[in-house]
């Protein structure tokens, strides 16, 4: 495929052409001296016949220099074939190897993974470890229903009769900056003592709970203290749950009035500015709160509509998304006299982190003008809700408009699209500070099984559009044990620092009654949940059973990825699920697509495909066999995958009873026997449950080493699997040192170190002294030149890996070495395997000066060059003519192997375009190369510098002086909250110039998630030996390029440029980062995914009361009341019926 745009024309393969050769007249010009005129256009010498072109090839009286024949090259080409190959026979020791492991076949048995029954058996133990969690959420969602309809609703509760442990209180004491803000509070808090548990990261106490309630509630309101009381009655379940399942993580209940109680208690890990965390906002509480949504949001951008008015809106619809999961879809439009999309979204479009965050950006263009048109609005929404041909829920449709106010009641659409079923609910939103009539808006509302909801200022945008959850949860209580479905999340980092979890939520229902008689309640109390942690969960796979390249993974119904081990994100953020899709962690096939169909449904299946799988360093590019083995985990909506190459369908376990055997082989693990038996690195995997795991492999080593003078590898606390397998390889690998290794001298062939890996995790390196300069991981189940090797048939070579921004390699003391490895492969009984890598490590420099001769008209180093007289003609070659003549090695990533000139050999390692990019881009356009673009969606990206146009969401709400100005501000749902906070911010002296990746929460982190484009390129479909040109007009370039075989090279001899008129484009290979946080995310979503959402959905009750549909405040408030409110917060003292959270919580009266 060509490169569009180029200005250097690249010929497509061909046959070989020796007429191509032209001669060369005398030396080359010194660097001072200027450049010959630029000849003929070559391109016309192609078109003279053979004979007229002799006089050139060889003109009389003048030495002639011509481009090398095709024959001569393929000689030169098996030349470096057979010194590499003779090299890796004596030093690299695959053969010898074999040997060794043929003759020790008594010391190990050879197992097969079959992998029907390793997948069944793992989803099988995946799925029992869930079963306990769902026993012990079921024991706590039973006993919380109990526990509140037993309580006694208490209106004149006060403080000090509630103790409990506040989470937050301790961050707030230790801070000596911090006064108590809260002055006069009379909360007794629970003073604990906590123990360090290494299960949870974290100090705990497993007598009590913790509490957690948001900043912007009031910890003093009748609501809160009521449901303090009544939940206390948990910590008993959450104890008894851990005394019948001691592995149980964090168990929560997250009430629906923002108050968390979580077991076992732990401090809350405290921001260093604003805590803005809300149960409510949490993927876990979104999802078990409510079924799967389709919703619409209208906002009106009419001409009245602006300044704060517009700011508040912008901000709700930014929060109003961060309440939507993967399960829901969502659109946005504005609307004056006609309604439009605010982003280039035209349907609903699944509300997943990428799709909001487009969203979020294309509301901070809004701008107000026009009048109001709520029936473009509304007409625009219900067409949307409409549509079927699209993906969408398919369960609760809704409409939230909004709106500073208006008089239209638009009674005629709803006539026409809702009535009578009323199957779209419609929410509205009174926003900003005005004086409009909001009857309209609340009709609409309470005429559409809705509710009307005012935001006079930004404190009140966080409760305010998160309420509508509870107008959704009815037909969910209403249904009753019906919709007491335990549903398990996406994957999500945890707040209290467990990392990276899956929850199982349970809804829990109000169960009172109004009165003897009356209807039941409708209200959802909270969620219930239990973390399982999925380092527990991968605990249940076989670890190093599978190879290097074997691995389990498993995906939910939306295709992300619960477990894989590209699942590597670099930055979370606790507000967000981490949702990497299946087709994202691998590199996207038509077979892969249909796996992770077939796995979505439900199906079992199996499949061996030919794939491309990206390097572990994201460098290269190698097409492989994969067998894929897949089930669906019950009573789970996952399924889980086993990925084997067909090299591991068998693997070794050692036996070595023999303990005098297992004494020896361990004492070649000891420094002492490195000098003659070279360095040897020890995988760092868990042995033994009291190993002390260490970053650095020598203090891991000696941890090892003293583990096993007290214990033997047969003791019950270590894994007797890994740790036979270790000593195995390490007797084995000493075995090559004596046999192979210590024998030779490497300085002979310019080896700085031969080296072997096994499976077993060894990683010998001789000599010693190379050990120094030895650089790759000491696992070699994550090192790329191992995996690499086991997926190349041959020598893979791997030069020093170099950016192109950073400095040249440093060529001192023969310290920079070219890695060659091989996998090492030998059958026993009918059954392959391939247990071990090794290599050799090449001096950079020498190998220079060696490939220079190997591609010239001498046979070795010692002889004398060949002269090219007067009246001779001459082949140029790699060596005599490197003023003239490039020749190169460069490997199958598109990487700098070798090269004949001197001044390249600080550049070995670096992408060639970037070394020649007018050859490396003839090379790709004539098939040699192949290009991959992929994109990475778990990149961390620097923060952008904030704009003064204040474009983008803040991420902490700080009100403007209209706000403080105005009375009625003060009157809001929010007008304690943020009093307190502002107190906060005096405190800290810097609240106002808050980082926002300070304060917990925010948007914006010092590191955000961000979509990087990768591109690799690998050796394309040709792999014959041809001559061709680059076709630059005056400067064009004769080259010459064959695979080396049984090799990663491509060797390439060209003429070097004779002049720079003709720029080529280059081609690049590094990160480039994406903008708008994805690769055309306007396209992609015209081509969804496949998906399925949850199975069950409650969106309709025939019993639901509907008549609860929102007030407004109607009337103007007298001076005496704001003044004595006023007064009240400065003092520090709750007002008699709490001003905060009245309309919010008025309707949850227990």
């Amino acid at each position: 495929m060509a490169v569009p745009a180029r200005t250097c024309g690249a010929s497509r393969p061909g046959p070989a052409r020796a007429a191509l050769s032209r001669p060369r007249r005398g030396p080359r010009p010194g660097p001072g001296a200027p450049r010959p005129a630029c000849e003929p256009p070559r391109l016309l010498l192609l078109l003279l016949p053979p004979l007229l072109l002799l006089p050139l090839l060889a003109a009389p009286g003048a030495s002639a220099y011509s481009f090398p024949q095709q024959h001569t090259m393929q000689h030169w080409a098996r030349r470096l074939e057979q010194e590499i190959d003779g090299v890796m026979r004596i030093f690299g020791g695959a053969q010898q190897l074999r040997e060794i492991y043929r003759d020790n076949r008594n010391l190990f048995a050879v197992q097969e993974n079959e992998p029907r029954t390793l997948v069944e058996k793992v989803a099988g133990d995946i799925e029992g470890l869930l079963a306990r969690k769902v026993q012990a959420l079921k024991r706590l969602a039973d006993a919380a229903e109990t526990f509140q309809k037993a309580h006694r609703w208490q209106d004149n509760i006060k403080e000090e009769d509630i103790v409990y442990y506040d989470a937050k209180a301790d961050a707030e004491l230790d801070d000596p900056e911090i006064e108590d803000v809260e002055r006069g509070s009379k909360v007794s808090t629970l003073k604990l003592d906590f123990v360090e548990d290494a299960n949870f990261k974290n100090k705990v106490n497993y007598s009590y709970t913790a509490v957690q309630i948001p900043t912007d509630i009031y910890k003093g309101s009748t609501v809160i203290l009521n449901e303090l009381n009544w939940t206390e009655a948990l910590e008993t379940v959450f104890t008894e749950n851990r005394q019948r399942d001691p592995t149980l993580l964090w168990q929560v209940f997250g009430s629906a009035t923002g108050v968390t109680r979580y077991y076992p208690a732990t401090p809350w890990r405290a921001p260093k500015k604003i805590d803005l965390y809300d149960v409510r906002r949490r993927p876990w509480y979104i999802q078990g709160a409510s079924s799967p949504k389709d919703m619409v949001i209208i906002v009106d951008v009419s001409g009245s509509v602006s300044g704060l008015t517009l700011k508040l809106m912008k901000t709700s619809v930014c929060e109003m998304l961060d309440t939507l999961s993967d399960d829901d879809y969502v659109n946005v439009a504005s609307f004056n006299e006609k309604a439009q999309p605010v982003s280039c979204f035209t349907h609903l479009v699944q509300a997943n982190v990428r799709n909001k965050k487009v969203f979020k950006e294309a509301v901070q263009g809004m701008v107000a003008k026009g009048t109001t048109g709520y029936k473009a609005g509304f007409e625009y929404a219900f067409d949307q809700l409409q549509n079927s041909n699209i993906s969408r829920a398919n369960c609760n449709k809704m409409i939230m408009m909004f709106t500073d106010g208006g008089e239209d009641r638009v009674q005629d659409v709803f006539e026409k699209y809702n009535w009578p079923n009323r199957t779209v609910r419609v929410f509205t939103f009174s926003v900003g500070q005005h004086n409009y009539d909001v009857t309209p808006l609340q009709w609409m509302a309470c005429a559409n099984k809705g509710y009307y909801f005012e935001i006079p200022s930004i404190g009140a945008i966080r409760i305010n559009t998160q309420e509508y959850l509870d107008v959704l949860g009815r037909p969910m209580v209403l249904a009753g044990k019906e919709a007491k479905q335990v549903q398990w999340t996406n994957v999500y980092e945890d707040a209290l620092g467990l990392g990276l979890v899956v929850t199982g939520t349970l809804p829990v229902f109000n169960l009172t009654q109004d009165g003897p008689g009356e209807k039941k309640n409708q209200l959802i109390l909270g969620v219930m949940g239990i973390d399982v942690a999925l380092n527990d969960i991968k605990r249940l796979t076989p670890n190093y059973t599978l190879g290097a390249n074997g691995y389990v993974f498993a995906i939910d119904l939306n295709g992300y990825v619960l477990l894989h081990p590209n699942l590597k994100p670099q930055t979370t953020n606790f507000r967000e699920p981490v949702t990497l899709d299946f087709l994202d962690a691998e590199l996207e096939d038509e077979n892969k697509e249909e796996i992770r169909r077939s796995m979505i449904d439900g199906n079992k299946g199996h499949k061996q495909i030919r794939t491309l799988v990206k390097s572990l360093d994201e460098r290269y590019i190698d097409e492989v066999m994969r067998n894929y083995t897949w089930v669906p985990i019950r009573s789970t909506n996952y399924s889980l995958g086993l990925v084997l190459p067909p090299y591991s369908t068998f693997y070794l376990q050692a036996n070595l009873s023999d303990q005098i055997l297992q004494v020896k082989y361990f004492e070649f693990l000891l420094p002492s026997s490195f000098e003659s038996e070279g360095h040897v690195f020890i995988a760092p995997r868990e042995y033994c449950k009291d190993l002390n795991a260490s970053d650095n492999n020598t203090e891991f080593l000696k941890n090892f080493i003293e583990l096993m003078e007290k214990v033997t590898p047969d003791s019950k606390q270590c894994n007797n699997f890994l740790l036979h397998n270790l000593i195995l390889d390490t007797g084995i690998t000493q075995q090559l040192v004596e046999r192979v290794w210590r024998d030779q001298d490497l300085n002979t062939y310019s080896l700085l170190a031969v080296f072997a890996a096994t499976d077993g995790g060894i990683t010998r390196v001789f000599p010693n002294k190379a050990a120094e300069d030895w650089t790759e991981n000491p696992e070699p189940f994550n090192a790329s030149f191992y995996r690499r090797s086991l997926d190349n048939r041959g020598y893979v070579f791997r030069p020093p890996h170099q950016e192109a921004l950073l400095r040249p390699l440093e060529l001192e003391n023969d310290t920079v070495g070219i890695l060659v490895s091989t996998a090492v492969e030998f059958s026993l009984g009918g059954r392959t395997l391939r247990p071990a890598v090794v290599g050799v490590k090449l001096d950079l420099e020498a190998w220079a000066e060696k490939f220079k001769v190997l591609a010239s008209n001498r046979t070795h180093q010692d002889q004398p060059q060949k002269q090219c007289g007067p009246s001779t003609h001459c082949e140029m070659d790699c060596e005599v003519n490197n003023e003239d003549l490039l020749c190169v090695l460069i490997d199958d990533g598109g990487f700098l192997v070798l090269s004949n000139q001197n001044h390249q050999w600080d550049q070995v390692g670096r992408f060639f375009s970037e070394v020649d990019a007018n050859l490396m881009l003839a090379l790709y356009n004539n098939s040699f190369y192949t290009r991959k673009e992929s994109f990475d969606y778990q990149a961390a990206c620097a923060p952008q510098p904030p704009g003064n146009l204040g474009a983008a969401p803040r991420g902490v709400f700080v009100p403007t002086i209209a706000d403080f100005l105005n009375l009625a501000w003060w009157t809001s749902a929010a007008a304690w909250s943020l009093f307190q906070q502002l107190l906060y911010g005096l405190i800290y002296h810097s609240w106002f110039q808050a980082d926002p990746a300070e304060a917990e929460g925010s948007p914006e982190a010092r590191e955000s998630s961000c979509v990087v484009k990768q591109t690799q390129y690998y050796f394309g479909p040709v792999n014959a030996s041809y001559n061709a040109i680059i076709d630059c007009g005056n400067c064009s370039r004769l080259f010459h390029a064959q695979r080396l075989s049984n090799t990663n090279l491509l060797f390439v001899v060209a003429e070097k440029p004779l002049c720079s008129q003709c720029e080529a484009g280059r081609l690049l290979q590094k990160e480039t980062h994406c903008p708008a946080d994805g690769p055309e995310q306007c396209e992609l979503v015209q081509r969804p995914r496949y998906r399925r959402g949850p199975h069950i959905c409650f969106d309709y009750n025939a019993t639901e009361d509907t008549s609860d549909c929102g007030r407004g405040a109607s009337f103007p408030p007298s001076l005496g009341v704001l003044v004595s409110l006023q007064l009240l917060l400065l003092l520090g003292l709750p007002p008699g019926p709490q001003a905060h959270q009245v309309h919010a919580h008025t309707s949850r009266r227990l």
